[in-house]
């Protein structure tokens, strides 16, 4: 199910997972189109963007979550004030994959929502040789069980970063073309595939 821009002009998106997924690194690539190899540990990042769309400014928040869970107060009121999801497990990590199943449990039951909107990230893709889960399961789990949407990306090789936040964007009705630099990058896009998400690598972005 779809949601609305709010009134106000204003979306939060919210990136959940386990640590060390790559949540943070996704969030800087969209942003900054930057790497950072090394983990650091988050606690809670708030990062604002505003755009103009057809004339009214609309404020987006990206707001970047602890993989600890050492605050599951603040981590249910992160859920309750945000409009979409992206739950990130890495490729490489079987535990990762486990994880995000409780937050969209958790998800379900705090937004009192069958349908939110969630999209289900499987970072690090380039880690093709310490692979632990298969596309197709994931695949298979996120979009015929859950009906969710659910691609692979690798912040660390650019690739479908920007086609996450899209997704985010189209499912609570906020159209992508929230920039020029974006729109150009929508035109380049390769037309989905309903059986395998699309991994094109993709240009470098940097959003205005």
């Amino acid at each position: 199910m779809s949601l609305a821009v709010k009134e106000n002009h204003h979306v939060r998106l919210v990136f959940l997972g386990a640590a060390g997924v790559g949540k943070t690194a996704l969030i800087r690539r969209f942003l900054l189109d930057t790497f950072e190899p090394k983990h650091r540990r988050t606690v809670e990042e708030l990062h604002s963007k505003e755009y103009e769309v057809s004339g009214a400014t609309i404020k987006v928040e990206i707001l970047d979550t602890s993989g600890s869970y050492s605050f599951p107060a603040m981590r249910k009121l992160s859920i309750q004030n945000s409009d979409a999801f992206a739950l990130v497990y890495a490729v490489d990590d079987t535990e990762s994959f486990e994880s995000i199943k409780s937050l969209r449990e958790e998800i379900l039951e705090v937004k009192e929502d069958k349908f939110p909107p969630i999209v289900v990230v499987g970072n690090k893709a380039e880690a093709s040789k310490e692979r632990q889960v298969l596309t197709e399961d994931a695949l298979s789990l996120v979009e015929l069980d859950w009906n969710n949407r659910f691609l692979e990306a690798s912040a660390k090789e650019n690739e479908n970063v920007v086609e996450v936040f899209r997704e985010l964007l189209q499912q609570i009705n906020l159209p992508s073309r929230l920039s020029p630099a974006l729109r150009r990058r929508r035109e380049t896009f390769p037309k989905e595939n309903a059986h395998r998400p699309p991994m094109n690598k993709t240009n470098s972005c940097v959003v205005c």
